[in-house]
């Protein structure tokens, strides 16, 4: 039952990322698609977070490295009670809310800002380490993306953790093998993330990052290790639920234009995912 309830919720989030890119003109599609079961999972199966109380002090942390995927985490939150679906109608517009990058002092429910890449590891050790001194139960978790991985800071921040033993600290790698300018293996080959993660100090375990009841699993078992950070490497597909789009780097970044046939095929896609299950749009 809970892992039908997630997939539903990961399926209200892709609507939400749809409608929010061929309404608003464009956006980050593919990335945003590509994570959105393992944000479903965090916020409805994992995560110890309070809505009515968005700022408790105990509450697990979630902090979205590469924040061009941010339509997944609006769309997650909105599912989430933080804030009306609505606000989407004014995606990336000037004083708006739901800016192209998360603003967490915009947008309730976002833990920190983030747009550069490579900046979210570091600073999740950070809350994972004072979480730590101060004797405080709570997890940080922090989603990447595997073309992140070629900033040296995570590297830096890799070291850190598994020195100051954060087992509260939970990285995860949104491994989809594509990144703007093509794939990641021609890009910058980053090889074996499990063996390179393992060597600086983390306990890691792969998963199919679209498979809820996997993923469920993989997040409860967390630490995996005492006193080491835990890392997921979720095997993800871009543009996931786009089936004209999948696996495909041009949609990286969609414009397709209110009226297009990509419009219609995505819009038909998803009520036909919808038919399939049983599932009113």
């Amino acid at each position: 039952m809970q892992i039908e309830s997630i997939e539903k919720k990961a399926f209200n989030i892709r609507e939400h990322i749809i409608n929010t890119v061929i309404n608003n003109g464009d956006g980050h599609a593919g990335p945003s698609l590509s994570c959105t079961d393992i944000l479903a999972t965090l916020y409805f199966g994992v995560m110890n977070v309070n809505v009515d109380e968005p700022k408790w002090e105990q509450r697990d942390r979630f902090i979205l490295s590469a924040g061009h995927k941010c339509l997944g985490l609006y769309g997650t939150l909105i599912e989430k009670g933080y804030e009306k679906a609505e606000v989407l109608k004014t995606y990336n517009m000037l004083e708006s809310i739901v800016p192209g990058h998360p603003d967490m002092k915009k947008f309730t429910g976002v833990d920190f800002s983030s747009g550069a890449l490579g900046h979210g590891l570091p600073i999740g050790s950070g809350m994972a380490l004072s979480a730590k001194l101060k004797g405080d139960k709570n997890r940080v978790f922090v989603l990447m993306g595997d073309g992140e991985q070629g900033e040296g800071s995570n590297w830096e921040a890799a070291m850190f953790a598994s020195h100051h033993g954060l087992d509260n600290l939970v990285g995860i790698i949104d491994r989809n093998g594509l990144q703007i300018n093509g794939s990641t293996r021609d890009v910058l080959d980053t090889r074996d993330l499990r063996e390179k993660y393992s060597t600086f100090g983390w306990s890691v375990k792969v998963v199919d990052g679209h498979n809820i009841e996997e993923l469920l699993n993989t997040f409860q078992s967390i630490p995996f290790q005492k006193g080491k950070p835990s890392m997921i490497i979720a095997n993800t597909i871009k543009s996931k639920g786009m089936p004209f789009a999948e696996g495909n780097v041009k949609y990286h970044h969609w414009n397709p234009g209110k009226d297009s046939q990509e419009s219609k095929d995505a819009t038909d896609a998803l009520e036909q995912y919808a038919r399939e299950k049983g599932w009113k749009l």
